[in-house]
């Protein structure tokens, strides 16, 4: 094995590491998730050094100089006030979703005119409408961190596959007998999975346009899905009250978690792929170790259903935003509740932390969204102009940049 490159993941912190094996490029990561900005950087090396063998001594110093500026990334926690760039009256009938590619150069808005437009952040120029569903786009995604991909999801019961570049359409995938409403590409961007209204998931191949897998054994509705980072696992969430884990590359279920006493919201794992957070109707979110799909924790206080929730990047704090129009913040190590945010006057429908982790971003149907302090609770911002409810908002990688929907 021969180290070729080392390149820098700010987010969470990172160095990846490209190699040579048999002729074959090859990356893996070294994740500096509890990295700070007063990590004793020389010790750290050596431990890198004894853990990894592709870290030699003659590299060390151009590792301490990678944590170094990691470490200064740290150091500048944004407090970027935002102001309104642009509006886009986007679709001649309401919006159904929204989504961001990594940069956050373009996104994409699914409407329930059958259309998916792909929109240039900057200029605010609609670059392509992806037409050819015939019924409402429901759910959406880039293959991020590449961004050259899209994939839609459809009441018409199919999901297409289009070139982020050209709007061309490369595959049309056929087979659910239901709508489409949660979809995601894997981490490689060799997959998509798609989430219905039929009861199952299925997993398609990128290349060929073939259905790889169709997971079954859901009772009800599968209305969120989602790959850990390594793409070797995927979970779903359904409207039975419970979340199934399945391996990627079998379709095999490895465990079903069970313990919600209502319908399911979200499920997602955290970064190093060791939890899993659930939310749910029944007001709580769950706490899942991922080894063995055992219960940790129950994480209570809200008084109306939970309608998202989240990890920050590196896995330490969880959000959960509710319909009793709060959002509370966890440390994912003790399980207790660090802050409550207070001030909407409607439900939270959508809540996630930047990519450094200091701040919330929550969108309502009080037509606002806010910015809060992810310590203190504080609100440090009003996002205003929306005239009805906000359904779903999102930073981009850098974290300089919110975007913020509303239906009509």
């Amino acid at each position: 094995m021969k180290l070729k490159s080392l390149l820098l993941r700010y987010y969470p912190p990172g160095i990846m590491l490209e190699y040579e094996k048999s002729g074959e490029l090859k990356t893996k990561s070294i994740d500096l998730l509890n990295l700070s900005s007063s990590t004793d950087v020389n010790a750290l090396v050596e431990e890198i050094q004894k853990a990894e063998p592709l870290i030699t001594a003659s590299r060390s110093d151009q590792v301490k100089l990678l944590i170094q500026r990691l470490q200064d990334k740290l150091r500048q926690h944004s407090n970027h006030k935002f102001y309104l760039f642009k509006v886009l009256r986007a679709h001649i009938l309401p919006l159904t979703n929204v989504a961001l590619n990594k940069s956050g150069s373009c996104f994409i808005t699914g409407s329930y005119d059958r259309t998916c437009k792909v929109w240039d952040t900057a200029s605010g120029e609609e670059l392509h409408t992806l037409e050819g569903h015939r019924n409402v786009v429901y759910a959406i995604a880039f293959n991020n961190p590449y961004g050259d991909k899209i994939a839609t999801g459809s009441f018409d019961k199919t999901c297409k596959l289009w070139s982020a570049e050209t709007g061309k359409c490369y595959h049309t995938f056929r087979g659910h007998t239901a709508e489409i409403v949660c979809l995601s590409f894997n981490p490689q961007s060799t997959l998509v999975a798609t989430g219905s209204m039929d009861t199952t998931a299925k997993l398609w191949d990128i290349q060929n346009g073939e259905e790889v897998f169709t997971l079954t054994g859901h009772s009800a509705e599968i209305i969120s899905l989602s790959f850990n980072t390594l793409g070797n696992r995927i979970i779903t969430g359904s409207f039975d009250h419970t979340v199934a884990v399945w391996e990627a590359d079998t379709g095999r279920k490895v465990y079903t978690l069970i313990g919600h006493c209502a319908e399911i919201s979200s499920a997602l794992f955290n970064w190093d792929c060791s939890l899993i957070l659930t939310g749910s109707m029944d007001k709580t979110c769950m706490l899942w170790d991922a080894t063995n799909g055992k219960c940790v924790a129950t994480l209570t206080g809200h008084d109306d259903e939970i309608l998202d929730s989240c990890f920050d990047y590196t896995g330490k704090l969880i959000a959960t935003a509710s319909a009793d129009g709060t959002a509370r913040v966890f440390s994912a190590a003790t399980r207790k509740c660090i802050t409550k945010l207070e001030g909407h006057e409607g439900e939270i429908s959508k809540i996630s932390f930047n990519p450094q982790g200091n701040h919330l971003l929550t969108g309502s149907a009080d037509k606002t969204a806010r910015i809060w302090d992810a310590q203190t609770g504080q609100c440090l911002q009003i996002l205003e102009g929306h005239t009805d409810e906000i359904f779903s908002c999102a930073f981009n990688y850098k974290g300089n940049i919110i975007i913020t929907v509303a239906s009509w």
